[in-house]
């Protein structure tokens, strides 16, 4: 069984390590993955070793909540927006929650500097020693509303502490705890000096008080915690404005009438009306009208599509103009909008493999800074020091080594990736799929609706009968492909249709997958398929069949043999349309150094036709939809790291196997399920865009990492005090605190900056295509590839340049870039003339140059 939890009082990265680790040890659960982020815990166990209230308890008894989520029913109203709703309520009140107490913090604590600086400062009031025990009455009163006010560190640190299980809140709690009780001890000291007279103890006493100390550190732990739940809390922006696409109402026809009803209520089935200016509530197929839909918000597309009876329209898109009726096939949570929101969620919240360094530290970390903490005040106590300097060393370790930045190292970026890639209308399920992405060194594409359409038609009829007519020979051929599902099946009866020709269905019919079929029709036999089916079925073919099916496959078509009673009646040439994008795709994964496969079912001639047209760098043709899986493993035995792109229920096997399956978008639910990326554009160019979001978001994921590690490798010691010997170099527990809260949010800060990220790649137009149009597939792509790269040019202006080596350098920028063939700069007119053979985002370009230190104007 699988279970989601919802965990309290999580504040960093060992605090998930604790919750994980305690769950891990319990009997029966399989898998546990807990998101900092998040604040949840999704755990796989089996339930007759294990429950949910075992889970919850173990996970209480470390100091920490686990509250099994509640499951919504689809007769609940508005489940999706209601959860989201509730999260983000939940995360609104904690933020203000920690404001108010931040403010009055800092409003207390204002004062108290005032009165515990105020006799360095020379400001004229409590000067003097008679003024000591007040000003000590009154720093105390302060720091103990302050430390009132943040006592959420004590409660959580010291019950993480006592249970072994110590955390951030463990490491802040000592500090401020040892700030405070030294302060005591202060004031005792001092009140025993007032009463024997001792003045020197007094004054030793007034300069010994560490009250300001400690409400220093948990005021500016606590302003880092807020600044950083701020910023954490735009990692989820795109999810919210998905979730706020969602249409509160919609119109549907019942009993003959328009009737006004709540989006959620919307029935399978039911038949909805869509008006100009109106979001679609549901999935479902066009029944009547036409229209055009804004897709943006949910594949990315940029130009509103046409919609006409027989096409589909997707939840939460919006008809821009026209009016349609359409009928719901998917409602509630099993809308597309509902699909995408769970998987960026659970995406978001997810683990990738580069985190679990990061959380295999955090879980031994807190226990060993408190270890180097009290070794560095054993020191200094050893070397002579006094018990105020080790003591203040000791407590400027504690506080300036929180594991926080670590722990939000990887999520943050992870988070804020997968909201740009559903942005782009790229769904990637998980953090391991984002961030082996870039990894990809060899790309399997199936050709049948990923390279091409997917919608075929037919280009030739050559009749093998005397006397037969086309039309009776396309009436005959339809009738024996009525049942079957194949695209090239549906071709040929749409065709039969198309002319109104009657078809009769089979009587009987037995589909053989990757060959053909056979079927029975008035006490007939036939056999439909390829060369391969017509052998098997020992039927020998004539010299002048071979000839016509060596001639259509050389044409890029595949041949579809028609036999009646071990007659040849005919062969139908069936094409597809090659989609625009999948050449300059695959012109792109071939400069990123990927190895690109074509894999298909049709025979060697055909596959070379549409092979030339794109350029693939390897065809393995004749494939039986249960072989693709194993041509996924022989390139994975090689080495190789695949992805496997297709959109069929038989590519299910092969998306499962390979390293990354991306299915897409218009495939089937199976395909769609067997993937960890779909891509609801139905365009190759989409995973270009998923290779160079990958790469950007573990770029960003390393450099948090780097600067994390980094910070408590040089931190840790500074605050020890190691370099105090050397130069005098020490850190008070003020200013540890601050650059705690600091690196936390500026690793935060970092990994928001995955927001303005752009796809790198323009990609070409795609045309719609009639449902009757007859597609030619080009015979020689080669000629018309260079004619088209040569006129893709830019000519940008560029300031800064005085010389050669300014010319060199801009050159090499920009040819650094993919997609860019050349760059040549002319140092008197101050331009650079870029020749492409791929679109490139003007920003792209300009970018480059200004990281090469030189100043971009404008491109022309």
């Amino acid at each position: 069984m699988k279970e989601t939890f919802d965990v309290t009082g999580m504040t960093c990265a060992a605090c998930q390590a604790n919750v994980t680790k305690v769950v891990e040890k319990l009997p029966g659960v399989r898998a546990v993955d807990v998101s900092l982020l998040g604040n949840t815990m999704k755990v796989e166990y089996d339930a007759d070793q294990v429950d949910v209230a075992q889970i919850s308890a173990a996970v209480d008894r470390i100091g920490y909540g686990a509250i099994p989520q509640k499951q919504e029913t689809k007769a609940g109203k508005n489940t999706l927006k209601e959860q989201w709703d509730t999260r983000a309520r939940r995360m609104e009140d904690e933020q203000k929650e920690r404001k108010r107490h931040l403010w009055w913090s800092i409003a207390l604590l204002v004062p108290l500097m005032v009165v515990a600086m105020g006799p360095m400062m020379g400001l004229p009031f409590w000067q003097g020693m008679e003024w000591a025990m007040v000003s000590a009455i009154t720093q105390l009163l302060l720091t103990m509303f302050i430390l009132f006010f943040q006592r959420s560190f004590f409660t959580h640190g010291w019950k993480a502490l006592v249970k072994r299980a110590p955390n951030m809140d463990s490491l802040v709690a000592l500090g401020a705890s040892a700030a405070f009780l030294y302060g005591l001890y202060a004031m005792y000291r001092m009140a025993y000096g007032f009463g024997f007279g001792d003045h020197a103890m007094i004054h030793a006493a007034m300069h010994s008080m560490y009250f300001e100390s400690a409400a220093m550190i948990v005021t500016l732990v606590s302003l880092g915690k807020y600044l950083e739940a701020r910023s954490k809390s735009k990692t989820s922006d795109a999810l919210g404005k998905l979730v706020d696409l969602a249409p509160k109402s919609a119109t549907v026809i019942r009993d003959g009438a328009q009737v006004e009803i709540d989006a959620e209520d919307v029935m399978e089935g039911d038949l909805v009306v869509i008006r100009p200016g109106e979001r679609i509530p549901v999935d479902g197929v066009v029944e009547s009208g036409h229209g055009f839909v804004d897709q943006a918000a949910i594949t990315g597309e940029s130009v509103p599509v046409e919609k006409e009876p027989g096409d589909n329209v997707l939840s939460a898109t919006m008809n821009v103009n026209g009016s349609f009726r359409f009928r719901a096939t998917k409602v509630g949570e099993d809308t597309t909008l509902a699909q995408i929101i769970r998987l960026v969620d659970e995406a978001g919240n997810s683990k990738a493999p580069i985190a679990r360094l990061a959380d295999k530290v955090s879980g031994v970390f807190v226990p060993v800074v408190i270890g180097i903490a009290l070794l560095t005040w054993i020191v200094w106590m050893a070397l002579g020091q006094s018990f105020e300097f080790a003591l203040s060393n000791a407590i400027s370790v504690l506080v300036i080594s929180c594991p926080c930045a670590l722990g939000l190292a990887t999520p943050v970026a992870i988070m804020v990736g997968t909201g740009k890639a559903a942005e782009n209308g790229i769904l990637i399920k998980s953090a391991e799929s984002l961030e082996t992405m870039r990894r990809v060194d060899t790309i399997i594409l199936d050709k049948t609706g990923t390279i091409t359409s997917g919608h075929p038609s037919i280009h030739d009829i050559v009749l093998m009968e005397p006397g037969l007519s086309e039309n009776e020979f396309l009436r005959f051929a339809g009738s024996v492909e009525l049942g079957s599902e194949h695209p090239l099946a549906k071709a040929i009866v749409e065709e039969a249709r198309a002319r109104e020709l009657p078809l009769q269905a089979p009587d009987k019919y037995e589909a053989l997958s990757g060959k053909g079929l056979k079927a029975w029709i008035d006490d007939s036999t036939v056999v439909a398929g390829n060369v391969k089916m017509m052998t098997e079925s020992g039927l020998a073919l004539p010299k002048q069949a071979l000839a016509q099916v060596d001639r259509l496959a050389k044409q890029g078509e595949t041949p579809l043999i028609f036999a009646r009673d071990r007659v040849v009646l005919g062969i139908i040439g069936v094409a597809d349309t090659v989609r625009a994008s999948s050449a300059q795709a695959i012109r792109l994964f071939q400069q990123h150094g990927i190895h690109v496969v074509m894999l298909t079912g049709d025979n060697a001639q055909t596959a070379q036709a549409i092979a030339r047209e794109v350029a693939v760098d390897e065809v393995i043709a004749d494939v039986l939809p249960t072989e693709k899986e194993n041509v996924v493993r022989r390139f994975q035995n090689q080495g190789k790291f695949v992805a496997m792109v297709g959109d069929g229920i038989n590519d299910a096997p092969a998306l499962a196997r390979a390293n990354i399956g991306i299915a897409i978008g218009a495939g089937t639910d199976i395909a769609i399920d067997s993937a960890d990326i779909v891509l609801m554009k139905n365009n190759l160019m989409d995973v270009n865009t998923a290779y160079a979001l990958s790469e950007k978001v573990v770029k960003n994921i390393k450099m948090n990492l780097f600067w994390a590690f980094f910070y408590n490798v040089l931190g840790i010691p500074v605050a020890a005090g190691v370099f105090y010997p050397l130069w005098g170099l020490l850190l008070s527990p003020m200013i540890g605190s601050a650059a705690m809260s600091l690196s936390s949010v500026c690793v935060v800060l970092n990994a928001l900056r995955l927001r303005f990220f752009k796809p790198p790649y323009e990609s070409v137009e795609e045309q719609k295509e009639s449902a009757k149009a007859k597609i030619h597939v080009e015979v020689d792509p080669i000629e018309s590839n260079s004619k088209e790269e040569k006129k893709m040019k830019k000519v940008m202006i560029v300031d800064g340049m005085s010389c050669n080596h300014c010319k060199k350098h801009v050159e090499e920028a920009l040819e650094k870039i993919a997609g860019v063939q050349s760059a040549v700069v002319d140092l008197n007119k101050k331009e650079a003339v870029i020749t492409m053979d791929a679109p490139i985002l003007d920003d792209t370009l300009m970018n480059a140059v200004k990281e090469a230190g030189y100043e971009p104007k404008e491109i022309l």
